[in-house]
């Protein structure tokens, strides 16, 4: 039986619009004790994605030719400055194999979860995926 992503998603999705400050960001993420965040447009479309990597060094630091200045983790900046915009997905009907060689493949901790009219519904991370293995363990052990 294959089992599908959303037996396992997250389906409480903390998201955030574009115009959001980083630092109301991070605490957002602190506050709910999670580690990426989906942006939504105003039709809770996924239009991005950001982790606490992105919020700790953002890209930008790397390619600017002046450095001098310090990085704060201010509001002076909005999500949409460090968003990532090429988003990896699965949707409801994916199968957990397809989310484990998802997240692999692209060395990412969670995907946004989308229905088939391409809505946010969920997310699925890695611990949600270590909770599918330990379920998996469990049911082989009553098995023998």
């Amino acid at each position: 039986m294959k089992i599908k992503v959303s037996n396992y998603m997250t389906p409480q999705v903390v998201s955030i619009p574009p115009n959001m400050g980083i630092r109301e960001a991070f605490f957002k993420m602190k506050e709910n004790s999670i580690r990426h965040l989906p942006i939504v447009d105003g039709d809770n479309r996924l239009i991005g994605i950001i982790s606490d990597r992105e919020l700790r060094r953002p890209n930008w630091v790397d390619e600017a030719q002046d450095i001098s200045h310090v990085y704060y983790l201010d509001n002076s900046m909005l999500v949409s400055d460090v968003m990532i915009t090429n988003v990896h997905v699965l949707h409801t009907y994916d199968t957990l194999n397809k989310a484990v060689a998802l997240l692999l493949d692209n060395h990412i901790g969670a995907a946004p979860v989308l229905d088939k009219t391409e809505n946010l519904v969920g997310m699925l991370s890695a611990i949600d995926l270590l909770r599918a293995l330990r379920d998996s363990i469990d049911l082989q052990k009553k098995k023998k």
